[in-house]
């Protein structure tokens, strides 16, 4: 009886939205364990690896590492557009009332970090990081603050996501204007055709939602071709596909359910683990405290909840919108906290700032330790926050 029990909580556990996040912390540590040990060699030549062909007319021939980061990722992308355009359509961001204070508060949430980033490393190598401490995930934030249940508002919850959203529509501006290669017009024009294919499908209201992925594959290796990064495809794409404010579900949101458990059981974790081999040396350890780590530890853990507070604070006070209800300063502070999670965006644009590898690894340490911390940190305020309300 008692093992039937705890099966039935294991498939509970397995089928909540905070499973992702256990299973995402999971393969961190799996990975950064792997990578201090003698598999770290072998785990390192799987990732360079070559997967794919080429001939005269097409060129898909990468490492395995590249096809995780370029192309999972933009599936990971295509379901951040799709949640975009949804929250946009009918959700927190449908009318200016519900998304001036995510809006301007996500704003400052990445100004700020980015301005402490560039104090500390302008003039220096390390300069092109700026957006490294900009990013905040929403899957590990949002999980944190699930852990609370009712110790806080459940309008917080909503504001953290719109937050996010906004957040993550920030980095991939930044993303496709400061972290691109130079563009090639042709593929770039070739990926124009694919878009307007996909519009004209939209007009024409071509409902199954997975046909509009068949021109897609093609905008994303247009893309890739480009020089502008290809996971902006997947936002591209999410973008023309029919949605509607009714209870009637709609083909964005059909792909978006079916999207949801594949990208957080699966796609991110695997970027996680790919991404996060850190081998600890001496020299990284010292880099926490080199301006690249004081640069993004300090922009996500003081510049995001700087940032986050001050807009919210001064939006509030001068009637440009109005905090969550019922809740009050410290528990803004202590979701502004929470969005100093950077992990897997950050990370993300950890590898397209620098070609150095150590600032690389340097950068990611820092991410992952800056990301802990600024976790704990919020998830103690909030906690503190709800008990002083009751």
């Amino acid at each position: 009886m008692r093992s039937k029990i705890n099966l039935l909580i294991f498939k509970d556990f397995v089928r909540s939205s905070n499973f992702g996040g256990f299973l995402l912390f999971l393969c961190v540590i799996v990975s950064l364990m792997v990578a201090n040990t003698t598999l770290a060699v072998p785990l390192q030549h799987l990732l360079d690896g070559k997967l794919g062909f080429e001939n005269g007319f097409i060129h898909l021939n990468y490492s395995l590492s590249m096809w995780i980061n370029d192309g999972l990722m933009a599936i990971f992308f295509l379901l951040v557009g799709l949640e975009i355009k949804r929250e946009i359509v009918e959700g927190e961001l449908s009318s200016p009332k519900k998304a001036i204070l995510p809006i301007i508060a996500a704003v400052g949430g990445a100004v700020v970090p980015a301005l402490i980033y560039i104090g500390l490393n302008s003039g220096s190598e390390t300069a092109g990081g700026w957006g490294i401490p900009m990013a905040t995930d929403i899957a590990f934030a949002l999980a944190v603050i699930s852990l609370l249940d009712k110790r806080v508002p459940s309008s917080l919850k909503i504001f953290l996501a719109a937050l996010a959203i906004v957040d993550d529509l920030i980095a991939i501006l930044v993303i496709a204007i400061f972290y691109s290669s130079g563009i090639n017009y042709g593929y770039l024009g070739l990926a124009g055709v694919g878009m307007a294919i996909l519009i004209a499908m939209n007009l024409f209201n071509v409902k199954n939602p997975y046909l509009y992925l068949i021109p897609g594959v093609f905008i994303w290796y247009f893309i890739h071709h480009s020089g502008i990064h290809a996971t902006i495809a997947g936002v591209l794409v999410a973008m023309t596909l029919p949605t509607n404010s009714t209870d009637e579900t709609s083909p964005l949101e059909r792909l978006e359910h079916a999207l949801v458990r594949p990208v957080n059981l699966l796609i991110i974790p695997i970027f996680a683990f790919a991404n996060t081999n850190i081998t600890f040396q001496r020299e990284m350890i010292e880099g926490l405290a080199s301006p690249l780590g004081l640069g993004i530890s300090l922009g996500l853990i003081f510049g995001k909840p700087i940032g986050i507070v001050a807009t919210s604070f001064i939006c509030s006070r001068f009637g440009i919108g109005q905090l969550p209800e019922k809740s009050g300063m410290a528990h803004m502070v202590g979701l502004g906290m929470l969005a100093g999670i950077g992990f897997t965006m950050s990370i993300f644009i950890s590898i397209l700032s620098f070609g150095n590898p150590i600032f690389i690894e340097e950068a990611k340490l820092s991410v992952l330790v800056t990301s802990t911390v600024a976790g704990l940190l919020g998830f103690v305020i909030l906690k503190l926050s709800g008990r002083s309300k009751n």
